[in-house]
């Protein structure tokens, strides 16, 4: 191999490289708080007793489930603007997609943690007369979260990665700004590999954040 790393021309891009990186950041921030959000609330419909409720929210996560994220993000930004005649911001489109995708996945996490909350609890929330809303919120929420949380990190690293492809939408995060600086300096390899890495980076971060609190949660809990 005769190819020799020069890194040098990142000098006077790295501007640009923040630049990318800070929207990524928002997009995956953004995205994760809807994803957490609604992904509790949409797994509330998806174990509702009434079908006209379960039906339509599970056929919300059977199509974010089934379908390419890649095709959802071209739908939202080309389809919608041309369907409702509506025009968002593309950063706030890449938040619409990114964070209804995550909804999807997170809504059976979120289920799997709300089977798992022991049945004695429940009843004991109703023998002291706790309304529906009060047990969902101080009973069910907390320990369906706890249960969750490895499942919710993992698809939030997931969203992270992701994220990266709103660059075919010309969304000027990282991976779109290191497409253009791999073209512009003819460097594709030293520019995508600084790409990864930061991206591996922040995967890694969030992954040990994640440990660090379940431990604490866990040692709280004893």
């Amino acid at each position: 191999m005769n190819y020799h790393f020069d890194f040098s021309f990142l000098s006077g891009s790295l501007s640009a490289l923040l630049g990318g990186l800070r929207v990524t950041i928002e997009l995956a921030i953004a995205s994760n708080l809807m994803g957490l959000v609604l992904g509790f609330l949409l797994c509330l419909l998806v174990m509702s007793r009434w079908a006209i409720v379960r039906w339509p929210a599970q056929l919300f996560i059977e199509f974010f489930r089934c379908t390419p994220a890649l095709l959802q993000i071209v739908w939202f930004f080309y389809c919608i603007p041309m369907m409702l005649d509506v025009f968002i911001d593309p950063i706030s489109m890449g938040v619409l997609a990114l964070g209804l995708n995550l909804t999807a996945f997170n809504a059976e996490a979120y289920r799997a943690g709300v089977q798992a909350v022991p049945k004695e609890h429940l009843d004991a929330s109703v023998a002291l007369g706790l309304r529906p809303w009060q047990r969902t919120v101080y009973v069910v929420l907390p320990q369906a979260l706890r249960n969750a949380t490895p499942v919710l990190v993992t698809n939030g690293i997931g969203s992270l990665q992701q994220s990266a492809l709103v660059a075919i939408v010309a969304v000027a995060d990282l991976m779109y700004v290191g497409k253009s600086l791999a073209t512009e300096a003819y460097r594709p390899l030293e520019t995508y590999s600084i790409v990864a890495l930061i991206y591996f980076a922040l995967s890694l971060l969030i992954g040990k954040s994640a440990r660090v609190i379940e431990r604490r949660q866990d040692a709280a809990g004893h």
